[in-house]
């Protein structure tokens, strides 16, 4: 029994310190540790399979979309990414520069891609000549090197996996349409399969993408209410085509600019799935996306029976679609216990002589720790139904706590009373200017412009909190990972 408690006293517990709860789970469910590398990661089994479920259902809403996958190289030449006068500069701090090939100089230095809207406009100059050649809708699952300064596991490090989708069209209305797709696909992906809610909107134009005439952003409110940037769609007009001499030939043989798009999420929103739904007791794994759905836990293994028994129960949910383990190592079920709950793996299903001579088992819930005893015969059809409601009620749970951290001001006066009393986000007025936009950020000790809602637009009335001026926009302010 010490090590069960040991297992458990291990993770901070998060109203003590946040920041280190967060680094204990991570380090204990044993998802990801920092290589010899500086600033980059081992994603490890438990960690990668939470992206591979990203990675599979997400790229399932991509391609009902018309999306289809690529890769291009890692390395952009110099020439090349300074072509986007924007784009670079928005990027420079960050890039990682390789300058020698073997043991000899490069005639021309290579960045190690950030991104790569430059490199899929290179590829397109070559190939697009007609309006027959469009759209063109490509997505790539890739890593990209970002030399950041402060690092943090699956919210900020050097090197990070992300998909980047990245399209080609032949009118701005087609660009823009394809833009707020994307956008309403991560809105739908993040909230139906992470159980995650989400402030979303229009950036502002000092913290839209570099480069782009518009970003669309998903945003999540972590307990500690920060927010987290979860992911982004951005419309580029024809600033990147034009600069890479993409044209192409109508139907009357006159010569057109193309319009651009691109959009990505990033391994950081295995950071927001530990952050909004964990616990003291480590990680509370969504079931859509969760590696394992269900541990099965032998109680007095040892007894004739009971292992066989388990394992008739394994095959069965595994036969009808469940993600399922049994553990039969040979420590005290307690332990076993301690570390499901860990590993956030939705439900445990215990079976011991006593559940087998009552034709049962008993399943309990990691996120509210339910017990429910169902009859042996019907555990295939009653787990799944058990999930789902899991799913529903994690989410239930999240929102509540979302629009619970949700707030308003009026005055200046108001917003920096809330920033310093409370946590969370703080809708206010702003009148347009980007001045305005850092002094608020300035005295509100951080508090920046995370989104502009759509909803929030339609009717905006009073001035802006900083300036008194007539206000253009609500926006939703709140200090970010």
């Amino acid at each position: 029994m010490a090590n069960e408690k040991k297992l458990v006293q291990s993770i901070t517990a998060r109203e003590e310190d946040f920041a280190q709860w967060y680094t204990d789970v991570v380090k204990e469910a044993k998802l990801c540790d920092y290589s010899n590398v500086k600033g980059c990661l081992n994603y490890l089994p438990n960690g990668y399979a939470i992206w591979e479920n990203i990675q599979r259902d997400l790229d399932k809403r991509f391609k009902e979309t018309g999306v289809e996958n690529v890769y291009l190289p890692v390395l952009i030449p110099e020439s090349l990414l300074q072509k986007e006068k924007d784009h670079i500069e928005g990027f420079a701090p960050e890039v990682a520069w390789v300058t020698k090939g073997g043991t000899e100089d490069l005639e021309e230095r290579f960045c190690i891609r950030p991104t790569s809207e430059t490199l899929f406009c290179d590829h397109w100059q070559k190939v697009v000549k007609s309006y027959r050649d469009l759209p063109l809708v490509w997505n790539q699952w890739c890593s990209v090197l970002r030399w950041e300064k402060t690092t943090r596991p699956f919210l900020r490090s050097r090197e990070f996996l992300w998909q980047e989708g990245h399209t080609l069209h032949a009118t701005a209305e087609e660009a823009e349409a394809r833009t707020k797709m994307m956008f309403k696909v991560y809105q739908d992906f993040v909230q139906d399969d992470l159980a995650i809610p989400l402030v979303c909107g229009k950036k502002t134009e000092s913290e839209k993408f570099a480069g782009a005439k518009d970003t669309y952003t998903i945003e999540a409110l972590m307990p500690d209410g920060k927010a987290l940037q979860s992911g982004t769609s951005h419309f580029f007009g024809n600033s990147f085509p034009d600069s890479f001499e993409i044209k192409y030939l109508d139907k009357e043989n006159k010569l057109h600019s193309a319009y651009e798009t691109s959009w990505g999420l990033s391994t950081r929103i295995i950071g927001a799935i530990i952050m909004v739904h964990g616990d003291d007791s480590g990680l509370v794994l969504p079931p859509r996306i969760a590696p394992t759905q269900t541990m099965i836990i032998p109680i007095a293994q040892h007894k004739e029976g009971v292992l066989e028994k388990a394992k008739e129960l394994y095959n069965r949910l595994k036969e009808n679609g469940i993600r399922v383990k049994i553990d039969e190592s040979d420590t005290t079920p307690g332990f076993k216990f301690a570390e499901q709950e860990m590993l956030g793996i939705p439900t445990r299903i215990e079976i011991g002589p006593k559940d087998i001579e009552n034709n049962q088992v008993v399943v309990v819930r990691r996120d509210n720790g339910e017990k429910i005893t169902i009859n042996f015969d019907l555990i295939e059809k009653e787990l799944p139904t058990i999930l789902e409601s899991i799913q529903k009620d994690m989410f239930t749970r999240a929102k509540l706590a979302l629009e619970d951290h949700i707030f308003e001001a009026n005055t200046m006066d108001e917003m920096k009373e809330i920033a310093n009393n409370k946590i969370g986000l703080i809708k206010a007025n702003w009148c347009g200017d980007p001045e305005c936009e850092d002094n608020i950020k300035a005295e509100t000790g951080g508090f920046g412009s995370r989104c502009m809602q759509e909803e929030d637009q339609k009717e905006v009335h009073g001035k802006c909190i900083c300036c008194g001026k007539d206000a253009k926009h609500k926006v939703v302010w709140g200090k970010a990972y």
